[in-house]
């Protein structure tokens, strides 16, 4: 059955894929950004779009919404450290305010965009969603705080909700992809070498206790996370906050990222090493059997040479 949905932060990256996933089974899809990250064209059409902020979200939610689903937070680790203020402002009085507006409207069905930023510095690996919840930045801890939001507004009225919590979202999905600003995610950076707009990729650190020294991190593919949030909004449950790891329970380290590009692009990547960056942990893969138990999820893109061939599809699109 098709439904109304209400989707913030819809002109961003993973936004606009999980928007293009409701349009392609038929649902209706109203998108609300403010555009201070995401961008006009990312809206995908067939998609109504509304440009404004999510504490103003009362201006257009009203009765005839069937969920919301909710991506519009900033997400730059370091800012967070320099600006703290930013990300609680937005994020957390952003969401406090779009959860008022959705009780107000009698909307009852929330996915959250959250994040493995949660767990912080994890003492076991794979995380499962029992691991203790630590932040080491603003942005992890604002994350955290709306998941504690949210589990309120479930208990309190009713709230139907289902939070993600995504390790490395990469690849693209068509003519949607990466694009921030500045980038700050490995994949597109060392794509960024390859096409010539960067002279080298800087690998911090190369003596963590990992196979080849270097940071592990869990991949996932961007179209196997936006079929992730359609299958939670049907899992959504009133009274209820289900939280669900992302990811595809494999580890890839940094120097396998950027061997994965040369090999997919066929262009030289330099590298260059530099020390460890303060807070960064040496390996984060994800726990995911809540999602696929609750939510009937199984990652299909897992192949890290996939995921960069469609990443570097989209960055020639970009580029030309």
């Amino acid at each position: 059955m098709s439904g109304k949905y209400l989707v913030t932060g819809g002109a961003g990256y993973v936004g606009s894929v999980v928007a293009q996933h409701l349009l392609e089974v038929g649902h209706e899809v109203v998108v609300l950004d403010n555009l201070s990250t995401g961008f006009r064209e990312g809206v995908p059409g067939g998609a109504a779009f509304v440009e404004g902020d999510i504490r103003d979200a009362a201006k257009w939610l009203d009765s005839s919404y069937d969920g919301v689903l909710h991506f519009a937070a900033f997400s730059q680790v370091g800012e967070s450290v320099v600006k703290p203020e930013k990300y609680w402002d937005n994020n957390v009085g952003g969401t406090m305010a779009l959860l008022g507006a959705m009780r107000d409207a009698g909307v009852r069905r929330l996915v959250f965009s959250s994040t493995a930023a949660t767990y912080g510095e994890p003492s076991r690996v794979p995380i499962e969603e029992s691991a203790p919840t630590a932040p080491t930045n603003p942005y992890g801890a604002s994350k955290l705080a709306v998941d504690h939001m949210i589990s309120s507004e479930a208990v309190a009225h009713g709230l139907g909700a289902v939070s993600l919590r995504y390790f490395n979202v990469a690849g693209a999905y068509g003519k949607f992809g990466e694009r921030h600003d500045p980038e700050s995610h490995l994949i597109p950076l060392v794509l960024q070498v390859a096409q010539g707009k960067r002279d080298a990729i800087s690998v911090y650190g190369d003596d963590y206790p990992t196979p080849d020294g270097t940071c592990v991190r869990d991949y996932i593919h961007v179209a196997d996370l936006a079929e992730a949030h359609l299958l939670a909004l049907a899992a959504a449950e009133s009274g209820e906050h289900l939280i669900c790891n992302l990811g595809n329970g494999n580890g890839f380290s940094v120097r396998e990222v950027i061997e994965t590009v040369r090999r997919v692009t066929g262009h030289p990547v330099p590298e260059v090493t530099a020390p460890r960056r303060g807070g960064d942990p040496a390996v984060l893969v994800a726990a995911a059997e809540v999602a696929r138990e609750r939510l009937g999820w199984r990652p299909s893109r897992t192949d890290l040479a996939d995921i960069v061939a469609d990443a570097w599809a989209f960055a020639q699109r970009r580029g030309n």
